[in-house]
C-alpha cells in the first residue's frame, strides 16, 4: 500500500502510453507539485520530456506541431475551459490528456466538441490527487480547510476528492469509521460515503476475509503532540527550516553554497536521507562523518589521472562522484544550520523543560524553569508559547498553578499577541467544561487524553526522543480489536472485521513524529499495513492548535511540508480515441493493473 508508489506508475504510465518521441508536460498549479514530488525533473527528462507548462501561463506559446503533449489536470471547471482553448487552436501534433480525478460526462462534452482539429489520442482518469511524501504518508496541501468548527466548502469538496482519488489509486473499498466526538469527522465520512455509493461502478473491488479500513481522527484527540520539540533529522529539517513538497529552501543560510539556494529532500532521490531521516540528531554527526569520509576517499581516488585508463574510469564515474559531491555538500549545510539554530534558540534546555513537564510531577521546579527561559532572549517566541500551553494543559486545576502570571510574562517580553490569545483561549476552554457541543471534547476528555499521554512518556531514559503519541495507541488499539464502535463509529453501520491495509486521515494537520509512528508501525507489523493523510503535514505553527480545538478560528497550516509493501495499482480508463460530438460518454471502461515488484 505505497502511496508514492501509486503516484509514480501512474505518471510513468501517462508518459509510456504516449510513445517515442518529444514530449511537452502541461499541468496546472497543483498537478505540478504532485509531480514534483514523486519525480525529479532530472528522471521526468530521460523519459523525452523536454518542456513543462503550466496550463493557466501556456496560451501565448509557440506551435511546435512535433512535440507531443502530454497533459495532466486536476477536473476543475477551470481547467476544463483552458484545456478547451487549448484544443480549439492546438500548439502541439497531438494531446493524451490524463486527470487527477473522475471527469464529468458534461466536461467530455466540452472538450470533445473543442476538439475540432481532431489532435486529443485518449482521455484517462489517473487517481493521482494528492502529494505523496513518502511511501506511507500524503497530504493534499489545503492551508485553511476548517472556519471556526465549521468545514470551508471548497476544502471538504477537495477533501472528499483527494481521499476517494487515493482509494482509487490503492484499489480499496473500505469500510469507513471516524472519530465519533467530531462532527468534522463524521461529515467528511459521510461526504466520501456518498461518493463511494454514486461512483460504485468505480469501486467495485471485492473484499476478502479482511476488509480495507478508513479511519477519519480529529486533531484534537491528541493536542500534546504538535507541542512538542521534535529530534529527527526529517522533523527538525521541517520544524526549522521548512520542508515544502520535499524541497527546502536556503536562502539565508550561513555558509550555503551561492548555487544552492534550494535542495531536494527525497528518499527516492537521496539514498543518504532515506536512510537517516528517521534518524536521531544526536547520531547525525556520526553519519555525516561516515559520509565525508567516503566522500574523500573517493575523491583522492579521482586524483590519480595518469593513464589512458585511469582518464576512461574518470569519465563514467564521474557522474556518480558529482552526484555524491552534490549529497555531502548539502546534507552538511543542512545539518550545520540545524545544529547552530538549536544552539541561538537553546532548544536543548527548552525540550528538557517541555519532557520535564510531561514526565514529572515537580510543578514547582517545572514553573521555576519556564519562567527563567521566558525570561531569556534566545529562547524563540514559539518555544515560549508552547511552553506556557504545555504548563497551562498539565497543572490548570493545580492549586498553586500561575498560568495567569507566565502569561503575562509572554506579554513583556513582546511576545506577538496571537500567541498571547492561544495561550489565553486554551485556559479559557480548560476552565469552562463545556459539554454543549458533541464536536468539542469535553474536560473531562481531554484530561483523559493528557493523563494517558504523560504517562506514556514517564520512565523514558531518552525523554528527548521517546514521546509517544495517541495516535500509536489508538492503532495499536486497533489491530488488537479494541476500538470500540460507540467511540469509533462506521458510516452505514457497516459490520466490523479484522483490519490489514489501513488509511488513516487526520483533521487538523500531523507531525512527522507521528509519521515515524506509522513507518514503525508498517515496519513492525508484516500483516498490517498503513498509509496516513492530512490536510498539510505538520502543524508548524504550534499556537494555533489551542484556536483550532476550541474552535476559535480558522486553523492555519505551515508551508508544508512529510514503505514497504506491494500493492494492485487500477485505473480506470476513458479511451477518447474518437469523439461523439453531440452525445459524449464513456465508451469503454476497463482496469489497467501494473505490478509492483
Amino acid at each position: 500500500m505505497n502511496v508514492l508508489l501509486a503516484v509514480r506508475m501512474y505518471i510513468g504510465k501517462m508518459i509510456q502510453d504516449s510513445g517515442p518521441g518529444m514530449k511537452v508536460l502541461l499541468m496546472d498549479r497543483e498537478t505540478i507539485g504532485i509531480i514534483s514530488v514523486a519525480y525529479a525533473q532530472s528522471e521526468i527528462l530521460q523519459k523525452e520530456v523536454y518542456l513543462f507548462e503550466q496550463i493557466d501561463k501556456s496560451g501565448q506559446g509557440p506551435n511546435m506541431k512535433h512535440m507531443k503533449c502530454v497533459v495532466f489536470l486536476r477536473p476543475t471547471q477551470e481547467n476544463i475551459q483552458l484545456l478547451s482553448a487549448e484544443l480549439k487552436a492546438p500548439r502541439y501534433g497531438v494531446y493524451y490528456i490524463y486527470f487527477s480525478g473522475i471527469i464529468s460526462k458534461a466536461a467530455i462534452k466540452v472538450l470533445a466538441e473543442s476538439d475540432e482539429s481532431e489532435v486529443v489520442r485518449e482521455i484517462q482518469e489517473f487517481y493521482a490527487d494528492f502529494f505523496a511524501i513518502s511511501p506511507h504518508l500524503f497530504t493534499l496541501n489545503l492551508e485553511k480547510p476548517i472556519v471556526g468548527m465549521e468545514w470551508n466548502q471548497s476544502s471538504l469538496q477537495r477533501t472528499v476528492q483527494g481521499i476517494t482519488g487515493l482509494l482509487l489509486a490503492l484499489k480499496k473499498n473500505p469500510t469507513i469509521r471516524y472519530q465519533g466526538f467530531s462532527t468534522l469527522a463524521r461529515r467528511l465520512a459521510e461526504n466520501i460515503r456518498d461518493t463511494m455509493v454514486k461512483e460504485s461502478s468505480l469501486f467495485h473491488f471485492q473484499r476478502g476475509d479482511t476488509v480495507p479500513l478508513l479511519l477519519i481522527l480529529d486533531r484534537r484527540c491528541d493536542p500534546i503532540t504538535p507541542l512538542l520539540n521534535q529530534w529527527t533529522y526529517q522533523a527538525m529539517v521541517h520544524e526549522l527550516l521548512t520542508i515544502k513538497n520535499n524541497r527546502v529552501s536556503l536562502i539565508g543560510v550561513p555558509g550555503a553554497p551561492k548555487d544552492m539556494s534550494e535542495v531536494l529532500l527525497s528518499a527516492e532521490q537521496d539514498d543518504f536521507y532515506s536512510n537517516n531521516m528517521y534518524l536521531n540528531f544526536g547520531d547525525i554527526g556520526q553519519t555525516i562523518k561516515s559520509l565525508m569520509d567516503e566522500f574523500q576517499t573517493k575523491a583522492k581516488s579521482h586524483q590519480k589521472v595518469e593513464s589512458i585508463a585511469d582518464m576512461k574510469a574518470f569519465v563514467e564515474n564521474y557522474p556518480q562522484f558529482k552526484k555524491m559531491s552534490g549529497t555531502v555538500t548539502k546534507h552538511v549545510t543542512l545539518v550545520g544550520e540545524l545544529s547552530r539554530l538549536v544552539t541561538q534558540h537553546n532548544l536543548l534546555e527548552v525540550s528538557e523543560a517541555e519532557q520535564e513537564l510531561a514526565c514529572q510531577e515537580e510543578h514547582s521546579q517545572s514553573l521555576q524553569k519556564i519562567r527563567r527561559l521566558l525570561s531569556s532572549d534566545k529562547v524563540r517566541d514559539l518555544d515560549a508559547a508552547r511552553l506556557v500551553l504545555l504548563y497551562g494543559i498539565r497543572y490548570n486545576k493545580h492549586s498553586n498553578n500561575d498560568v495567569a502570571g507566565l502569561t503575562e510574562s509572554l506579554r513583556r517580553r513582546g511576545t506577538p499577541d496571537k500567541f498571547v490569545e492561544a495561550v489565553e483561549a486554551m485556559v479559557r476552554y480548560a476552565n469552562s467544561g463545556d459539554t454543549s457541543s458533541s464536536s468539542m471534547l469535553t474536560t473531562k476528555d481531554v484530561t483523559k487524553i493528557t493523563d494517558k499521554i504523560f504517562k506514556g512518556l514517564k520512565g523514558i531514559e531518552n525523554v528527548f526522543t521517546q514521546h509517544t503519541t495517541v495516535l500509536k495507541d489508538i492503532i495499536d488499539n486497533l489491530i488488537k480489536g479494541r476500538l470500540t464502535e460507540d467511540t469509533y463509529p462506521a458510516v452505514g453501520g457497516e459490520p466490523l472485521s479484522r483490519v490489514q491495509d489501513v488509511i488513516i486521515f487526520i483533521i487538523g494537520g500531523v507531525t512527522h513524529e507521528e509519521g515515524l509512528a506509522v513507518h514503525q508501525l508498517c515496519r513492525s507489523n508484516s500483516g498490517v499495513r498503513i498509509a496516513l493523510g492530512v490536510f498539510e503535514l505538520s502543524l508548524k505553527r504550534l499556537t494555533d492548535v489551542p484556536k483550532y480545538l476550541i474552535g476559535l478560528t480558522t486553523l492555519h497550516h505551515s508551508a508544508d511540508v512529510c514503505e514497504v509493501d506491494k500493492f494492485d495499482n487500477t485505473a480506470v480508463l476513458l479511451r477518447g480515441t474518437y469523439w461523439h460530438k453531440t452525445h459524449c460518454f464513456r465508451n469503454k471502461l476497463f482496469e489497467a493493473t501494473p505490478q509492483t515488484g
